[in-house]
């Protein structure tokens, strides 16, 4: 009986040596850490203002001749009128046109965002990697990701600081 126990035990932790790696990061938290990141943000903050604020402004215009129409609607003929329509519907598709291009799925904040950030991801995902290869894990999860859902994880797997030390900085002195 002894041996039937000490072959099952010798087969299950043999097993346990295939076992396959599992680590995870919390990019956010990685994020945090890198100032270009937050030069980063900071630009797309200073950009959106600026766009939010021509957007805002077109839309007020807008705003001021619909309310000059409505006042002058009474003294004015049928066809100034239709003009005078015509000239505020055109100004809104305009308004609203910018706006699509400036915030729109492929617009000119997200490309800039794109832009921005594609770099500093490469360079955090190359960080990754690279702990990966010299850890032997077989697969990172990223903690902070919205796809990716993680019920428990041993803080013992976490590799964040161990990231944030291989791109050369401190871990726990995050920037506001």
């Amino acid at each position: 009986m002894k041996k039937y126990f000490l072959i099952c035990f010798l087969l299950f932790t043999g097993f346990g040596t295939f076992a396959q790696k599992f680590a995870y990061v919390d990019t956010e938290y990685i994020l945090k850490h890198l100032p270009e990141y937050k030069s980063a943000l900071d630009q797309m903050n200073v950009l959106s203002q600026q766009w939010q604020e021509k957007v805002d402004a077109n839309f007020t215009e807008i705003d001021k001749m619909y309310k000059a129409y409505q006042a002058d609607q009474v003294l004015l003929t049928e066809d100034m009128r239709k003009r005078r329509e015509n000239e505020i519907i055109e100004k809104e598709k305009a308004a609203k046109d910018f706006q699509r291009k400036i915030f729109g799925p492929d617009g000119d904040l997200f490309q800039t965002r794109s832009k921005l950030l594609s770099p500093i991801q490469d360079k955090v995902t190359k960080a990754i990697s690279e702990i990966a290869k010299v850890k032997l894990l077989d697969f990172i999860f990223d903690k902070s990701s919205e796809a990716t859902m993680m019920i428990y994880a041993s803080s013992t797997y976490d590799v964040s600081n161990d990231v944030i030390v291989r791109l050369g900085f401190k871990p726990g002195t995050m920037l506001k």
